[in-house]
């Protein structure tokens, strides 16, 4: 089994899309996969529940039939930093109790599990530990999704610095071009490329802009799927 922590340079980088896509790439490939979202903050209140749109990626393009809950542990309402939501809930965050909400989910069998952080690498839990602890006690690879973007370069260069500054090995990269108008985007793909290369960090794919798409559909999600490599 190969398992992953999967983190952004920052709020919109397009975690969730790329965890979707490389769930989805795992099963079109004939490999079992498994999605966690520990924290989801941004939900709906629903017939079902309290549901998160990126934790119904994970649970939709996982293998099997398996409750959300076990996909998604922390489900908050708000769309705002997760520490602030859980406080505004009465939920207590912190690494110790997020790892034990999250074992029905560590434990699940499968080729290829991934667990996708919130926001970037560094957001809060509460006043003295972020996500990057949560990571650090995982200790899995990290797979860095870089949302190409006007500052993007000094984003994805700082991450990379701070999870190898924690211990952590970056399994791969991903190129995600979200903004369609960014200046000189192959220049900055190019620096980009060239700066983890030399770092022997593997470049597991670049994802164009795709307006429109609806990541709910597969055969949408296979647009980008296609695009994408786990990492060796």
């Amino acid at each position: 089994m190969k398992r992953f922590f999967l983190t952004g340079t920052d709020t919109d980088a397009g975690k969730t899309l790329i965890s979707a896509a490389l769930l989805h790439r795992a099963a079109l490939d004939g490999h079992t996969c498994f999605g966690l979202k520990p924290i989801a903050s941004g939900s709906e209140d629903t017939a079902e529940g309290l549901r998160n749109s990126d934790a119904l990626l994970h649970q939709q393009y996982s293998s099997g039939a398996i409750e959300y809950a076990i996909h998604n542990p922390i489900t908050l309402r708000p769309a705002i930093a997760p520490h602030i939501a859980a406080m505004q809930a009465g939920v207590e965050l912190n690494c110790q109790s997020l790892l034990k909400a999250c074992q029905p989910g560590l434990t699940q069998k499968a080729d290829y599990q991934l667990t996708e952080g919130a926001g970037g690498w560094l957001v809060p839990l509460n006043d003295t530990e972020t996500l990057a602890d949560f990571a650090v006690q995982l200790d899995r690879p990290v797979i860095l999704v870089v949302g190409l973007r006007l500052g993007s370069i000094n984003h994805a260069c700082l991450t990379a610095n701070t999870i190898k500054a924690s211990g952590l090995t970056i399994a791969g990269w991903v190129a995600n071009c979200i903004d369609p108008d960014m200046d000189a985007q192959q220049e900055n793909l190019r620096y980009l490329t060239q700066w983890f290369a030399a770092r022997n960090v593997e470049h597991l794919g670049t994802v164009p802009h795709l307006p429109g798409i609806d990541p709910f559909r597969p055969e949408q999600m296979a647009k980008v799927a296609e695009r994408l490599h786990w990492p060796q």
